[in-house]
């Protein structure tokens, strides 16, 4: 396995069901991204992406956003000398157009000292939306072809997938999705054809290495014929 992606959702209703504010619970599940890099490292998986905010997400209250976009954030900085003694390369994908000022300083300098790192590559989705990403690529595309760039018959999975914002990185060989929904949430969408999918029915903040460890264990036993 090249690239484990996750959708750590279940944050907020871990904490509700444990009686605390939302905000706790997406502190307790920003600390388990720590439990999923050091079972990549482990396996040596190269690439794990996280679904860590949507465009749709901007519908949330302005507590809950503050929250995501001030603390969490300076929280994370923290992390990054561990992050960077183990090799970790960390890179936020996204609508840059979205990204919230307050942010803007973190993730320039969380980028510019892990760019070298090639551990492991840790990608924030960040202010994503995989339909909005492939309009993104569309129009990329579209104006290569008008400045005569880029010929219409070109065109290939290929150039699409280098005009994505995911571009470089190896499509995900297993997505998990936590809290017991079954569904993508506009997430890598193009980039998810062939992946494999596990849907646990724990909450993120719930995961252990044993759960993660054990997703990989069965992912490693299918095998894959794409389409042979």
């Amino acid at each position: 396995m090249q690239h484990l992606a996750i959708i750590p959702d279940g944050n907020r209703r871990w904490a509700s069901s444990h009686k605390l504010e939302a905000c706790i619970g997406h502190k307790k599940g920003m600390d388990i991204i720590g439990t999923a890099i050091t079972i990549c490292l482990n396996n040596g998986i190269k690439f794990l992406s996280f679904y860590a905010f949507s465009l749709e997400n901007f519908k949330r209250n302005e507590v809950e956003k503050n929250y995501l976009f001030l603390t969490l954030p300076n929280d994370f900085l923290k992390k990054l000398p561990e992050l960077i003694e183990k090799g970790v390369k960390v890179q936020f994908l996204g609508d840059e157009q979205f990204y919230p000022e307050s942010l803007q300083k973190i993730i320039q300098e969380i980028q510019e000292k892990t760019q070298n790192l090639n551990n492991l590559t840790l990608s924030f989705l960040f202010c994503y939306g995989s339909k909005q990403e492939l309009v993104f690529a569309v129009r990329k595309l579209a104006k290569r072809i008008l400045v005569g760039d880029l010929l219409i018959g070109d065109i290939t999975e290929q150039t699409i997938s280098n005009s994505l914002w995911t571009a470089g990185m190896p499509d995900p060989d297993l997505i998990i999705r936590t809290s017991g929904v079954i569904r993508l949430s506009n997430f890598l969408l193009y980039q998810s054809a062939y992946s494999e999918f596990k849907f646990l029915d724990c909450c993120w903040p719930e995961i252990s290495e044993k759960i993660l460890q054990d997703c990989i264990n069965e992912f490693n036993d299918v095998k894959r014929n794409y389409g042979k």
